[in-house]
């Protein structure tokens, strides 16, 4: 959950969301966040918000390079594999498709995270929603969260997707909803943002559009996504 939607919630309910996460291949839970436990001798952290809680009694998490396979140390990102008693056994009749997120019953959550030495654990991004530039891994949710920060937004307005470039592989497009008058200011406060350069989209990489498209799931249209930045960037 963007720490924006985080905040905004609890400034309107008074109550601040607790983050948890699952899948449906996992049954579906993997870790969460619980309320802290203050006693007259232990205290103890349950929630760390910007996280998404620790692993469920009998989960395993292993954080590993995406194209090595390497396992990473903690605090440093990587594709997230999870092993446990409620991983699932395959998918029914794909037996390829099982192969390739299954290996010694580690399940592949195509998920970026990062696990803190206390073993809070923090979502970065999807590995299908990074870009290859000039053969760095670019998060397109951490900039998304960026530029709605800039705009002090809390409704999804950006979308940020990428389109193949023959000098750097990849280049950045961002997709939005805003009037292009308020553009100009964002992409000016971003040169200031806390991003490395090679993450923050130029000027000529945004594009309006009348809305984003989604699922019926809610979530956003990724392919849909990549098709509108294709046909507006060329």
């Amino acid at each position: 959950m963007p720490a924006r939607l985080a905040v905004a919630f609890e400034e309107k309910f008074g109550i601040l969301p607790i983050e948890a996460y699952g899948c449906t291949e996992c049954s579906p839970g993997v870790a969460v966040n619980a309320p802290d436990a203050h006693g007259t001798e232990v205290n103890q952290t349950g929630n760390r918000p910007g996280t998404i809680g620790l692993p469920l009694p009998g989960m395993a998490v292993r954080i590993v390079d995406p194209e090595s396979a390497e396992v990473l140390g903690f605090d440093t990102p990587g594709l997230m594999w999870v092993k446990g008693p409620n991983v699932m056994r395959g998918y029914l009749d794909k037996p390829e498709l099982t192969r390739e997120v299954l290996v010694d019953g580690w399940y592949n959550t195509g998920d970026i995270a990062a696990v803190a030495e206390d073993g809070f654990i923090t979502i970065t991004d999807r590995l299908s929603r990074f870009s290859k530039i000039g053969g760095e891994m670019v998060p397109h949710i951490k900039i998304e969260e960026t530029l709605h920060d800039l705009a002090q937004l809390e409704e999804q307005s950006f979308a940020v997707a990428s389109l193949p470039d023959e000098r750097r592989g990849e280049r950045l497009v961002v997709l939005h909803t805003l009037e292009d008058s308020r553009i100009a200011d964002i992409v000016s406060a971003l040169g200031g943002a806390d991003l490395p350069n090679l993450w923050k989209p130029k000027a000529d990489a945004f594009f309006k559009v009348d809305a984003l498209p989604y699922l019926g799931t809610g979530k956003l249209d990724l392919k849909a996504i990549k098709t509108l930045a294709a046909e507006r960037a060329g």
